[in-house]
């Protein structure tokens, strides 16, 4: 048997301090209940800090909170990711009612994930793949889920970042997102004009935990020579509709 490595065991231990119930933690929370050495634990906290294990808590300084990466982890371990083996299950029941690419996304950073597409057997059909990672503010999964975030958090995630297009119809400036996701906020669901590809229209609703917390997005892609107001519509409707039934594979259990 190998020898365990000091560094990885403690910043193990670090992160196993949440299973006791705490949302958060500071470096004093952690030097006191681990014994160990307050520049150790800074050391630590900035490096899980660095690769998305941890995350700051916005307007408590010092203060962390569980990351991304953790829960991609713990979802991996269940079942393979639970949210991609159950999204796809809704996809294809969402994909069979529309005949539409049909996806589910993660929020990571200011990117998304898709972890789930169910495609259409149309001959002309949106092109992408399951782990195809896309710039949140060109997507319509990518806009719903940061519409989905707290005020605070919202900003610490796009303040001083450049809004990269994709085609000419992506949003590239700030108030003009913030008054996008408003909107989006209002509505319920996000709608994408092809702003992350030229020839496809977006429709997506947010996909809850059991806790309530929006955790993914589920969306349908069309091709603009088959979109339309009406069309917009009856998807929106699909697309909430999938994303609910996906909330409830999930646990969630009430209308928010």
């Amino acid at each position: 048997m190998g020898r365990q490595v000091p560094a990885v065991s403690r910043a193990l231990d670090i992160l196993e301090l949440f299973l006791t119930g705490d949302e958060t933690l500071a470096a004093p929370d952690v030097v006191r209940r681990l014994g160990l050495p307050r520049t150790t634990v800074h050391e630590l906290l900035t490096t899980l800090a660095a690769r998305n294990y941890l995350v700051p808590v916005p307007d408590q300084p010092g203060r962390y909170r569980l990351g991304v990466r953790t829960y991609q982890l713990g979802s991996r371990y269940a079942e393979q990711l639970d949210l991609a083996a159950e999204g796809r299950q809704v996809a294809c029941e969402v994909a069979a009612i529309c005949d539409e690419t049909v996806h589910v996304a993660l929020l990571e950073d200011t990117d998304v994930i898709y972890v789930a597409k169910v495609d259409s057997t149309h001959a002309v059909r949106m092109v992408s793949a399951a782990g195809r990672r896309l710039p949140a503010h060109c997507t319509a999964v990518g806009k719903m889920l940061l519409a989905s975030l707290p005020p605070a958090e919202l900003e610490s995630r796009i303040d001083g970042r450049e809004l990269v297009a994709m085609t000419p119809n992506s949003v590239t400036g700030h108030d003009a997102l913030r008054a996008a996701l408003a909107e989006i906020r209002e509505r319920g669901v996000a709608v994408e004009h092809q702003e992350s590809n030229p020839d496809v229209s977006c429709v997506a609703a947010p996909v809850r935990d059991s806790s309530g917390r929006v955790v993914a997005a589920l969306s349908v892609s069309v091709p603009v020579i088959r979109w339309s107001e009406d069309r917009e519509r009856e998807l929106a409707e699909l697309a909430a509709k999938g994303a609910a039934d996906l909330s409830v594979r999930l646990g969630h259990r009430g209308t928010r």
